[in-house]
């Protein structure tokens, strides 16, 4: 079944045509790739937004992709990775941004050839237009071609990768503030946890670019242009710094959540030794009242008058005796 034009709109975030000099030429409709990419210079560059399998059978169809990376475009929830099929490369890349203050997480799915580009997002992602609008303003950059278009997206998804180490970083601030105060509590503990989880899969996403990029720079003459390899370093720099970040990040969060249990453990001796303090000096008036509430006849100075007032007395000099050397031993 056909899908209509309304549907493809839906999901087709861009569909450009562009000439040897970079140029933009045309909008194309999805039916039109095949038949520009026969007859014409030029480069296709095409964004896809959670495509459905009709749309994704079209474009397999027009580019002659691969039916294994169409495959594994359509079920998502990929590893990083870069694959080469024959003239093509399939190339997954896991893209990460804020959302509520927590990470959300996508993937951006790119397949490039000589003349064209497709990229296909699925979950958390920032559009790509200001990426395509940046490339159009310098029509000697896209000239290179689709590697050029294909370098501009991974540096912007690695770009979006530092600014939340920054932000969490600002977070593990306020967070240490609390740690070391008296309010600290399971929120705190729970948050640092969250934040330690979410770092080690954003290093997850990080961390096989660096692999990726490697193999972009030495190989793959037949489609990345070597007019781009140094672009493409500069990414990798941009993704080792990342990955530093995060992993010194990781480490200051392992080092709060650690001094935060210490303190957890530090303030519940404390209570415990208030207790225990507080027990000591009920403890006296106890064994006192005890022993003269036991209705002995022959109980020391039972029968005199200055009797009761002297135990009284006696037991409220120990209780103070005992409240100041606890004090000063501060378990009170």
């Amino acid at each position: 079944m056909n899908q209509t034009p309304a549907a493809f709109n839906a999901t087709v975030a861009n569909c450009v045509a562009y000439g040897a000099d970079g140029r933009k030429l045309r909008d194309l409709t999805p039916d039109e790739i095949s038949d520009f990419l026969a007859h014409a210079d030029g480069f296709v560059w095409v964004g896809l937004v959670e495509p459905d399998t009709a749309l994704l059978e079209k474009m397999q169809k027009e580019f002659g992709l691969h039916e294994l990376a169409v495959e594994d475009a359509r079920s998502a929830h990929q590893r990083p990775k870069l694959e080469a099929y024959g003239n093509s490369l399939f190339i997954v890349v896991q893209t990460a941004e804020l959302a509520g203050g927590n990470i959300a997480f996508g993937e951006t799915h790119l397949f490039i050839g000589t003349r064209y580009l497709l990229s296909v997002r699925h979950g958390a992602s920032q559009p790509y237009a200001s990426v395509r609008r940046s490339c159009e303003q310098n029509p000697g950059h896209l000239a290179l071609g689709p590697s050029y278009a294909m370098y501009a997206v991974l540096d912007y998804i690695v770009d979006n990768y530092l600014p939340i180490v920054q932000e969490y970083k600002q977070e593990l601030v306020e967070l240490e503030q609390a740690v070391f105060s008296e309010l600290s509590n399971r929120d705190v503990t729970r948050r640092l946890y969250d934040m330690q989880c979410e770092l080690l899969t954003l290093k997850l996403a990080a961390a096989p670019l660096q692999d990726i990029l490697n193999q972009l720079v030495r190989l793959h003459p037949e489609i990345i242009r070597d007019e781009v390899r140094p672009y493409l370093r500069d990414v990798h720099d941009h993704v080792t710094r990342g990955s530093d970040a995060i992993n010194a990040m990781r480490e200051m969060l392992n080092a709060a959540m650690s001094v935060n249990l210490s303190l957890i453990s530090v303030r519940q001796n404390e209570v415990v030794k208030r207790l225990a303090g507080w027990a000591a000096l009920l403890a006296i008036p106890t064994l006192l009242a005890s022993w003269y509430g036991m209705n002995f006849h022959d109980m020391p100075e039972f029968r005199e008058p200055w009797a009761y007032p002297v135990v009284i007395g006696v037991t409220v000099a120990v209780c103070v005796a005992l409240f100041i050397v606890l004090k000063r031993a501060k378990w009170l």
